[in-house]
């Protein structure tokens, strides 16, 4: 499998002041325009380690396959092995390696566009590397977000981290089968997340099972 990394000294180490942000945005526009001209429809997912992340991109492939063709972009510090998760699925996947950066950045995204068939594809999976807080920083170029939360993060991730829900479209509240065993009931993160941006769509999931697939691909319009 091939895997994307950074050029050597490319990237790290580099202070991230607001021109460098500005950088990654630029970037990421000229991202958005190659997936347009490609009719492409790239979706990012963001979590924490251990969210669900793989999972519900696994669940997703599986269900959308027979519908559209799909390619995935698997985002990790180290190893494939995510990716062939997600290519065991039925899709189309390159892994992207960060070494020691704690997220994707638009640059990197780009890289591994230029190595897939664009033409082929009609739809993008781009799974970022297991972080609820850097990521939000750095805009990729997709068309959509969406949030993993699990319930076993406790229960001010919203609260604590709010930035990294602002630019979400879907939040899966993961895991909602242990709900029982962490105290957490789902409605209190669908409040939260309410108050903090009424047009979010939470949806309920147990992406181990494929429980709330169906309502994800629904609150994506697909």
């Amino acid at each position: 499998m091939k895997i994307i990394r950074p050029d050597e000294g490319e990237i790290f180490d580099i202070e991230l002041d607001e021109d460098f942000l500005s950088k990654n945005r630029k970037l990421a526009e000229d991202n958005r325009k190659l997936l347009d001209k490609h009719k492409i429809l790239a979706i990012d997912i963001m979590g924490s380690v251990g969210s669900g992340k793989t999972s519900l991109v696994t669940q997703l492939v599986k269900k959308l396959r027979n519908k559209y063709r799909i390619a995935a972009l698997a985002g990790d510090t180290t190893t494939t092995i995510d990716a062939e998760q997600i290519k065991s699925a039925g899709a189309d996947v390159l892994e992207i390696n960060t070494g020691k950066e704690c997220h994707l950045d638009a640059n990197l995204v780009r890289k591994a566009l230029k190595e897939l068939a664009l033409k082929k594809l009609d739809l993008l999976f781009i799974e970022n590397v297991g972080n609820i807080i850097c990521p939000a920083d750095f805009p990729l170029g997709s068309h959509k977000r969406i949030v993993v939360l699990s319930l076993t993060e406790g229960p001010y991730v919203v609260l604590k981290h709010p930035f990294s829900f602002m630019d979400a479209d879907v939040v899966a509240i993961n895991k909602v089968d242990l709900s029982k065993a962490t105290g957490i009931a789902p409605e209190e993160f669908e409040k939260q997340l309410k108050e903090l941006k009424p047009s979010l769509k939470a949806v309920r999931t147990n992406c181990s099972t494929g429980k709330g697939i169906a309502d994800v691909i629904k609150a994506l319009g697909l």
